[in-house]
């Protein structure tokens, strides 16, 4: 925070603690101009102390106080406000493109005749380096080193180019690889509840939020820290100090009573959770909650709960501080000092929750009594279909030969793996992955996956040789207390060696499968099956060679391992037999919630935390080995590097916007289905040999072996533009019977590669459109399902609904949201993908208006069509017509100058 506004409510006010003064912009003084707020939801006095704050007159003003006080009458608002974070979180999936346009920022300016050091973060930002270690080696003890030379390896060029980031940009820090995941260090290290910074040689205190460029970023919600995932785009335009506006959001209250119930855990509370949210509809709201439970519902728990805020479409699930967060922070280590700030501050705000205080206002309200929850899986292709474990095995048998689309008379198929002595039909679990922040950050059901471990190793229980096992935790911590629990050698005695610290399996990071478990599958077309502690569970997301995949608890996944199927009752059935002879159920490893909480007093200590994360920037010698350009204040561009290039966006940038003018005669590049994911649109995986990204990375000598992932290559504009719209899974409506990112140009009716196709109409002048279904962009919140859009030459995407973020993002980047009317959709429409689309009126854009599309029929007739533009504010409008968001930040700060 480099300044504070004018305070024109008189709300200044100061805390003493330990002999030090904080000035704070106090909600109680403010209340005596906005009116009584006490049972204002904490997340929007959160939002409302962020106004008082910022106040200035111009961006923020006292209006918007009232605004958001005046919420309290309906429970609802039409109005906007601003927000600014903060800090800024990153990963190096997002944090690398961010960088990227942050050097083509600076040499932006500098066609603009500005000033590179005004380019700048205003706000700290915060990068973890946690999405590109891939489980290439598994099962073995020194898996671990092999897959961390490998990365480094085949990252060693990105590597670099943070470290010069971390160099070249003020308030920008980078966490080297192999030190966890992102949002569980954020939640373990980098977060603090309240935040503090110096302004004019005063000492402030304020709520700590944040942005982050990843969905689940929301995990923080679970210790009082206000934040979701945003773009790169929007993430990048925040840290250089705009204020992004926001609607005020509904709402919703989440009523958590009772506890528990022996041999549930937290994985199928959050599963539940999920499953409830996403029925009651959620998207583009708060989800705050409150009740009984969370008087001993740990910090742990709910930031399990938290994390999944994309899953079940929410804004973010937000959990007030209260004592148990304090103990939370005093555990993982954080000062005493700033945990009395923390309790003093928040109780002063009125925003720190206790047993007795009365229930906020909220939208609109729902309730789960904890005893009712029970073991569950989610899958096979979306976290909020959740099915209890009991019902699993049948669930899944309706869905081969339904949804998966296997015939019946296949269904039960077993083919022989070569050079084995056994075989693997449909339903067989293939991968079994302890993986993501989700569930690694939560000790319980970490301890509980060593315990099954332990059980079924005593038996001499061992998973199915077909099963590829790991381990990725989520801080070295995590590997602290297991060791000091005496449980990693159990784990590893079943193959759940640690193979890195980072997002893995769950991003689809999961590496190889054997060949000859590969040709068995897709020879014989058979649907395996991962198993995985993850939060995202798309198809094509998790392995190539894996179709449906189910989300469960960490002990879930280690006793699956050992039964190898989906097809078997897993509740029923003998996961093996014991070193005398006896069958082994599950319940006979399954340990007691005496059990996980006897070893998790004995093994975690705030002692742990501290001494990991005195080292954390440290890094390790391969991190420390890399060389990096120093000395210059723009970046030198490597013309040759596949990893890092110079994107186009400023290349042509003139002190004022340029008109794009109405779009007219566009073709259509895509008709798209419901629920299209921004790994659909822009996949983060493997990169194939034959697909247009993999066709320029052999032109520029680059073998397959060293493709990597589409994920680590977002540095590259030349080869995210290629992968847009190239996931494996994706089916293009135009042409019937077919996935993979295709497309037809017209009027020839050609086929080709989407990107082709796209690059035949941009040389000829041809605007395009793509139309989507419902909820079109969900997922991570992904830029490049943006940035490629726009590359590819993409006007405008028309849909049924939008995803929160990636709505956001395509205004971002220039790119038209447009919104059918209730019941109108690209099938009531009859669209053949051979139509011209025509919308006018785009030079006078007002927020949330009424847009005519024209479409014209091969036959030549035509069509008139309403259209909501989801261009929603009037920032929004600025954006778009600067051309994009970072457009027009850097020509307001070349005027600025």
């Amino acid at each position: 925070m480099k300044s504070v506004g004018h305070d024109s409510l008189n709300t200044g006010s100061t805390l003493d603690i330990d002999g030090k003064t904080y000035h704070y912009f106090s909600i109680p003084e403010a209340e005596k101009h906005i009116g009584d707020v006490s049972r204002l939801p904490v997340s929007l006095k959160v939002l409302l102390e962020n106004v008082l704050r910022f106040e200035d007159g111009h961006s923020y003003s006292t209006e918007d106080a009232k605004a958001i006080a005046g919420w309290l009458a309906q429970g609802s608002s039409t109005q906007e406000v601003p927000f600014k974070p903060a800090r800024i979180l990153m990963q190096d999936f997002t944090g690398v493109p961010a960088v990227v346009d942050l050097a083509a920022m600076r040499d932006g300016i500098l066609k603009l005749k500005g000033d590179p050091q005004k380019v700048n973060p205003l706000v700290p930002v915060n990068l973890v380096i946690d999405h590109s270690v891939m489980v290439d080696v598994s099962g073995t003890p020194d898996a671990l080193q092999k897959n961390v030379t490998i990365e480094f390896e085949r990252n060693g060029e990105r590597y670099a180019f943070l470290r010069w980031g971390q160099e070249a940009f003020e308030n920008f820090s980078v966490v080297p690889p192999g030190a966890g995941i992102c949002h569980q260090v954020n939640l373990e290290y980098i977060a603090q509840a309240v935040w503090t910074a110096k302004v004019d040689g005063k000492d402030y205190a304020y709520p700590d939020t944040l942005y982050g460029t990843d969905s689940h970023t929301t995990m923080v919600n679970g210790m009082g820290v206000l934040g979701w995932g945003v773009g790169g785009i929007e993430a990048e335009a925040a840290m250089l100090g705009q204020p992004i506006a926001m609607l005020i959001p509904d709402v919703i209250g989440f009523k958590l009573t009772g506890k528990l119930p022996e041999g549930a855990t937290a994985t199928d509370l959050v599963l539940t959770v999920t499953q409830m949210l996403r029925k009651k509809g959620v998207v583009g709201k708060f989800v705050e909650f409150f009740g009984p439970a969370l008087d001993h519902l740990p910090v742990a728990d709910r930031a399990t709960i938290a994390n999944m805020a994309p899953e079940y479409g929410a804004t973010c699930g937000f959990f007030p501080v209260d004592a148990l967060t304090l103990d939370y922070l005093r555990q993982t280590g954080r000062e005493e000092h700033r945990i009395k700030l923390t309790e003093d501050y928040l109780k002063a705000q009125g925003m720190f929750r206790t047993p007795d205080m009365a229930d906020p206002i909220f939208t609109d309200t729902l309730e789960l009594d904890l005893s009712t929850v029970v073991p569950s899986l989610a899958g096979p292709k979306r976290p909020q279909d959740r099915v209890s474990l009991k019902d699993a095995t049948s669930a899944f048998e309706t869905e081969l030969t339904g949804g998966l689309g296997v015939p019946a008379n296949d269904a039960h198929k077993k083919v022989p793996v070569a050079g084995t002595n056994y075989e693997i039909g449909h339903g067989d679990v293939v991968i079994a992955a302890i993986t993501s922040c989700t569930n690694t950050s939560n000790p319980a059901v970490l301890i509980a996956a060593g315990l099954v471990a332990r059980k079924a190793r005593a038996l001499g229980l061992k998973p199915k040789p077909w099963v590829k096992t790991s381990l990725a935790p989520g801080s070295q911590v995590v590997t602290d207390y297991l060791d000091r629990a005496k449980l990693s050698e159990d784990l590893d005695a079943l193959g759940f060696n640690t193979v890195g610290y980072g997002c893995t399996t769950c991003i689809g990071n999961s590496g190889p499968l054997a060949d000859t478990i590969v040709d068995a599958i897709e020879n014989n077309k058979l649907v395996a099956v991962s198993v995985l502690s993850g939060n995202r569970n798309f198809e094509g997301r998790i392995s190539p060679n894996v179709r449906a995949n189910y989300l469960a608890s960490p002990p879930l996944v280690v006793a699956y391992s050992l039964l190898g199927t989906m097809r078997e009752d897993i509740t029923t059935t003998p996961l093996g037999t014991s070193k005398d002879g006896k069958p082994v159920y599950l319940k006979d490893i399954w340990p007691t919630n005496k059990e996980i909480a006897d070893l998790m007093g004995s093994s975690i200590s705030r002692e742990e935390f501290i001494d990991r994360y005195s080292k954390i920037t440290l890094g390790t010698k391969e991190w420390q080995a890399l060389k990096v350009a120093t000395g210059s204040e723009t970046y030198k561009w490597d013309p040759a590097s596949t990893y890092v290039q110079n994107p186009p966006y400023f290349q042509d940038i003139t002190p004022e916007p340029v008109s794009k003018g109405d779009i007219v005669g566009a073709r259509v590049l895509a008709l798209l289905g419901d629920n299209i994911t921004t790994d659909h649109i822009s996949p983060a995986g493997a990169i194939k040999k034959t697909a247009p990204a993999g066709l320029y990375l052999s032109e520029h000598q680059v073998a397959a072996k060293d493709f990597n992932s589409y994920g680590s290559r977002r540095g590259n504009d030349r080869i995210m533009v290629r992968g847009t719209f190239a996931n494996i899974r994706i089916k293009n409506e135009m042409l019937p019977g077919t996935e993979g990112g295709l497309s037809r140009h017209y009027p020839d009716g050609a086929e080709g590669s989407i990107y082709d196709v796209a690059m035949k109409y941009k040389e000829e002048g041809t605007p395009l459109v793509v139309f989507g279904g419902k909820e079109y962009g969900m997922g991570s919140s992904r830029d490049w399902a943006a940035k490629g859009t726009l590359l590819l030459g993409i006007r405008a995407v028309i849909a049924e609904s939008f995803e929160r973020i990636h709505r956001s993002n395509l205004v971002g980047m220039g790119v038209l949201p447009l919104l059918f009317k209730e019941g109108v959709t690209r099938k009531t429409l009859n669209l053949k993908g051979d139509e011209t689309i025509d919308i006018e009126g785009l030079d006078a854009i007002t927020p949330r208006m009424t847009l005519t599309m024209t479409i014209t029929r091969a036959d030549g007739a035509t069509q008139d069509v309403p259209l909501l533009c989801r261009v929603d504010t009037l920032d929004e409008v600025e954006y778009y017509r600067h051309g994009g968001i970072l457009q027009y930040v850097l020509r307001g700060m070349t005027k600025a100058a």
